[in-house]
């Protein structure tokens, strides 16, 4: 890929935010996605953007493995493939600036009705990510459809998570253990999908090599930043950095 040096250098930090994201302030990377989109063909930034995410999520899983809610995992998983599935098909014929803003409609809706949801009846301060109650398990098809949905098409599945498990009131480190073990799984899964619709092919790994450098030290600096940041200010973060995303990809 023909690139200029400050395009390569909005990449890599792009790529260092998907490291910080990923241990820190998940939906983060929705910034990721915007540059990345901005500095390549859209089609194309998705495909060069999945390994970086991948090697995030590895990194995500060595830190907070222990504290995953496998129950919630096994209940979202059937309907994300569902959602996988459909958006390959819909990735196969869907136009670029359509595909943007609905996903960006879709992530503001989501944050919009998070913060109505959670005024009108606060979280409980314990650790509800160890037993999500009733409603979060009836919203587990629907979230899950659009989180793989939304993940296959544009890389952006992370605030349609975030949104789900906020929602049912996951406290930080359960939340960030959580997300890691679900978007390994989810995206090597995608893997294969994306090498079908040829958004993943030599060159596109020739630029992740040199950029998953930058995702090591992003990783790092989220590690040591999410233990300074306290459970309020946490959950402003995420569905500020979702409303950013939204935001982004309905103007880009």
């Amino acid at each position: 890929m023909d690139i200029s040096l400050w395009e390569f250098a909005a990449l890599a930090a792009a790529a260092l935010l998907v490291g910080f994201s990923k241990t820190a302030v998940s939906g983060a990377n929705t910034v990721s996605l915007a540059v990345f989109a901005a500095v390549l063909p859209a089609r194309e930034s998705t495909g060069v953007l999945l390994p970086i995410l991948i090697a995030g999520d590895v990194l995500a899983v060595l830190t907070y493995r222990r504290h995953a809610h496998w129950p919630t995992l096994w209940r979202l998983f059937p309907a994300v493939a569902a959602g996988v599935v459909v958006g390959t098909v819909f990735l196969m014929w869907a136009d670029d600036a359509g595909v943007r803003t609905s996903i960006g409609a879709i992530l503001l809706l989501m944050a919009a009705v998070t913060l109505w949801r959670r005024r009108a009846a606060p979280a409980d301060e314990g650790d509800a990510g160890e037993s999500p109650g009733r409603g979060s398990r009836l919203k587990a098809p629907s979230y899950g459809v659009l989180g793989g949905f939304t993940t296959m098409v544009a890389n952006a599945g992370g605030p349609v998570l975030s949104m789900y498990l906020l929602s049912a009131g996951f406290r930080k480190l359960s939340f960030l253990g959580t997300s890691a073990w679900f978007f390994l799984i989810v995206n090597t899964s995608k893997v294969p999908f994306s090498v079908g619709l040829g958004l993943i092919d030599a060159h596109s790994l020739l630029l992740d090599a040199a950029l998953v450098l930058f995702v090591v030290p992003g990783a790092y600096i989220g590690k040591v930043a999410v233990h300074r940041i306290n459970q309020r200010l946490f959950e402003q973060l995420v569905i500020g950095a979702t409303v950013l995303g939204g935001l982004q990809l309905l103007l880009r």
